[in-house]
């Protein structure tokens, strides 16, 4: 049987743009508004199977901008890109955190094998006249 581990405090650092959060067993992880976006749960992000997983470039300064909770085992997280269809369990908040390292990485290597970048898209000056 897998261990569920429960939050015991979640808290959003606008200045930071980043979601502290502690478990019952004591750990404690900063995640970055960005981390989350480009890692969330939502089939749009990691599809229906197996390597469906998108890479979501130009997310470097994306925020949170609500954390809505789901029942007593999750929570929405609605990010200012409005992105909203991620549902946050526990279990999955607590696997983020332990696999932050590795799951930063892999997508900054998918992001420079696919000739993308953190950020966003530079916006085209308004026409002259």
């Amino acid at each position: 049987m897998a261990v569920t581990h429960t939050v015991t405090e979640l808290r959003y650092r606008s200045a930071e743009k980043s979601l502290e959060v502690a478990f019952d067993d004591g750990s404690r992880f900063v995640l970055p508004a960005e981390y989350l976006r480009v890692e969330s749960p939502s089939a749009e992000v990691q599809g229906h199977g197996p390597d469906q997983k998108t890479i979501v470039p130009g997310r470097r300064h994306v925020g949170i901008m609500r954390i809505e909770p789901v029942g007593n085992y999750a929570v929405r997280l609605i990010f200012d890109d409005l992105h909203d269809s991620g549902i946050y369990s526990w279990a999955e908040l607590h696997r983020l955190g332990t696999e932050q390292a590795r799951l930063w990485a892999e997508y900054e290597r998918a992001l420079a094998i696919k000739g993308l970048s953190r950020d966003p898209p530079a916006r085209k000056p308004p026409p002259s006249h």
